[in-house]
């Protein structure tokens, strides 16, 4: 059954051929006669369907993405997505770039053709700092400052237990991975040693408070097995102040995609297909991902595009657990002064003044001299003696 607009057309156009003034029709129905003559004209003896409305829609969209732009778009994404790689709007870019794709969508245009098909994907926002000052390490250039963590422990069919090591470099987002079947002094030393191989040696390596990094908290001030090696080194340790994860946040956020991208699609059954596994996904990730911070370069080209001489050790067997008391050198615990004016080094209490309360020092014990020395806004507020044992 025709609407009540269309009944009008109808009736309107009907009356026009019965010879009705146009005056008249017009006067009665509110119209114009621009719109009476638009019917009469569209009108079809035989076919009633002229008075049907129709789209106001163009024939031709002259701004519309050429559909051979929007199927590169798609087939980039793909790709991306299917080599476990960022498959987000700015990746694409720098993908169809790369291939010196013309002309040039932008990414408004990508993220329209990606709507439009359904290739969307939730994006996480990046944790800001807010409130108190965090004394943040600097990583301007490569190797200057590294993140590491374990992730585990984890488990192989069979089963077999072994943990992660994993290290990052700030400045280049490279990444280094280490499969160990403990958190033993001796992995620590040769899981580091085995990552500088291929990073490079940092001037600086940040860290949680894992026992296994700072040592025994029956002893803190007995250095650890990472202390020592990085001592020995010309590294220094930075340990991140307690219950704060989100202070070694690039780390963190690797080993998300280590365990989703790697531990969690990559079939394994063995020691050696793990340790095989683990170095072809570094290879992969430091030569295929690309980041924003990068300015949409992959890790390596980051750093080709630096001139700068890293450093790497310079003997291919890691050092061995023992290793003997360093007599020079620096490591740093970063701390928040809680409300009881107390700092803790890994269990040990000092008391600290009371201008210092809800604020971040950084303790620095300089093995040299044997002291603590206390560090607020990069100014010195205090001094203790510390003797390591």
């Amino acid at each position: 059954m025709k609407d009540e607009i269309q009944q009008e057309r109808i009736r309107a156009v009907q009356r026009f051929l019965n010879n009705e003034k146009p005056e008249s029709i017009c006067a009665s129905l509110g119209r114009s006669k621009a719109w009476l003559y638009k019917w009469v004209e569209r009108h079809i003896a035989d076919d009633n369907s002229w008075s049907e409305s129709q789209s106001k829609r163009p024939l031709r969209v002259t701004s519309r993405t050429p559909k051979e732009i929007e199927e590169i778009v798609k087939m980039v994404r793909l790709n991306l997505y299917n080599r476990d790689l960022f498959c987000g709007a700015q990746a694409i870019l720098w993908e169809i770039e790369e291939l010196e794709i013309r002309p040039l969508p932008s990414l408004r245009t990508i993220n329209r053709i990606l709507s439009r098909n359904d290739l969307t994907h939730r994006r996480t926002g990046r944790y800001e700092a807010k409130g108190t000052p965090y004394p943040k390490l600097p990583s301007l250039f490569p190797n200057q400052t590294h993140q590491a963590d374990f992730v585990g422990p984890c488990y192989l069919k069979g089963p077999i237990r072994f943990y992660g090591l994993n290290a990052v470099d700030i400045a280049t987002a490279r990444c280094g991975l280490y499969t160990a079947p403990s958190k033993s002094g001796q992995s620590i030393l040769a899981g580091f040693w085995d990552i500088w191989k291929r990073l490079g040696m940092p001037v600086n390596i940040q860290v949680d408070n894992a026992k296994s990094f700072f040592g025994s908290p029956t002893h803190p001030r007995g250095m650890g097995p990472l202390i020592r090696l990085c001592l020995h080194y010309g590294v220094e340790p930075w340990f991140i102040p307690m219950s704060e994860p989100w202070r070694n946040g690039v780390i963190e956020k690797f080993n998300d995609h280590y365990q989703q991208k790697f531990l969690g699609k990559v079939i394994m059954t063995t020691q050696n297909d793990l340790a095989t596994g683990a170095l072809e996904f570094e290879q992969r990730h430091n030569s295929s991902y690309r980041y924003s911070k990068l300015g949409g370069k992959t890790p390596l080209k980051a750093l080709a595009a630096v001139k700068i001489k890293l450093r790497f050790p310079k003997q291919e067997e890691a050092p061995h657990h023992r290793l003997k008391k360093p007599e020079i050198g620096r490591y740093h615990i970063v701390r928040l002064i809680r409300s009881n004016m107390k700092l803790d080094i890994f269990g040990e209490l000092f008391p600290v003044a009371p201008e210092l309360a809800h604020e971040y020092v950084v303790a620095t014990i300089d093995v040299k001299e044997q002291k603590i020395k206390l560090f607020w806004d990069k100014t010195q507020v205090d001094e203790f003696n510390y003797k390591l044992r």
